[in-house]
């Protein structure tokens, strides 16, 4: 393969992902972790992505409260986003996840709506105290550098004392068999904690995410209780989960 052929993968897959192992990407390729170093430092040089201790991350996921003009797949997250604030009511206790698809969600809840949301990501909270009707209430813990939202023993103890409406999450990777799962032991047990402490579960995620797995399992499908793509709930890309107990919207 081609360095920019093997260079455009690598880009792919971050934006995709957010972040990515470089031992992931070495064994997907079939080339050495050291040609991937070498490309990832490439990419960065060209600020294109961010290199980061054994992986990389998007530019969109290092600082997305300001701007979304790096966001991969904006349209669709947003078009995910529009679907998700058609379940919040006023008076509703959410929780909204990190990652750029839930910050978009929280972009665009109406300034008129009343709402209390919990959130562990740094982008998200401040994003929603431009919100004023809506109380912000920040779970506070070990903030993951990356990911930008708190993590560790004292969140998921805090999390276990609250009951939501709706806990609105994200995922790296979602299969209609192996349910979603991703890279980072810690962060599936935050999203579990989350996922225990929601009357209803809603996933956020972008069709291209559909059918991939990874290392540590999050939950089975059927922990959540609505599965949002920007797809129409009728699109045969969702044929699979249409056999458990999920509603697709």
């Amino acid at each position: 393969m081609l360095k920019e052929e093997r260079q455009k993968t690598i880009l792919n897959e971050v934006e995709l992902h957010n972040r990515v192992l470089l031992t992931d990407i070495a064994e997907k390729l079939d080339v050495s972790i050291d040609t991937i170093r070498r490309d990832v430092k490439e990419l960065d040089v060209e600020n294109k992505l961010r290199k980061v201790h054994g992986g990389a991350i998007s530019l969109g996921f290092t600082s997305p409260a300001a701007s979304n003009n790096n966001t991969y797949a904006l349209q669709e997250k947003i078009s995910i986003a529009e679907k998700g604030v058609t379940l919040l009511k006023d008076g509703s206790v959410i929780f909204i996840d990190g990652g750029t698809t839930c910050l978009e969600l929280a972009r665009i809840i109406p300034e008129h709506l009343q709402l209390t949301c919990f959130t562990l990501s740094l982008p998200v909270a401040l994003l929603l105290l431009s919100k004023p009707n809506v109380d912000v209430v920040f779970i506070g813990g070990r903030i993951a550098k990356e990911a930008q939202i708190s993590t560790g023993a004292g969140t998921i103890n805090d999390l276990a004392g609250i009951r939501f409406d709706y806990g609105f999450i994200g995922t790296g990777y979602v299969d209609s068999l192996h349910g979603l799962t991703e890279f980072d032991w810690d962060i599936v047990q935050v999203k579990k904690a989350v996922i225990n402490a929601s009357k209803k579960a809603v996933l956020l995620c972008i069709s291209e995410k559909l059918n991939s797995q990874h290392r540590y399992k999050t939950c089975d499908i059927n922990a959540i209780n609505t599965m949002i793509t920007e797809l129409d709930p009728s699109n045969n890309l969702l044929n699979l989960f249409r056999n458990h107990d999920i509603r697709l919207l």
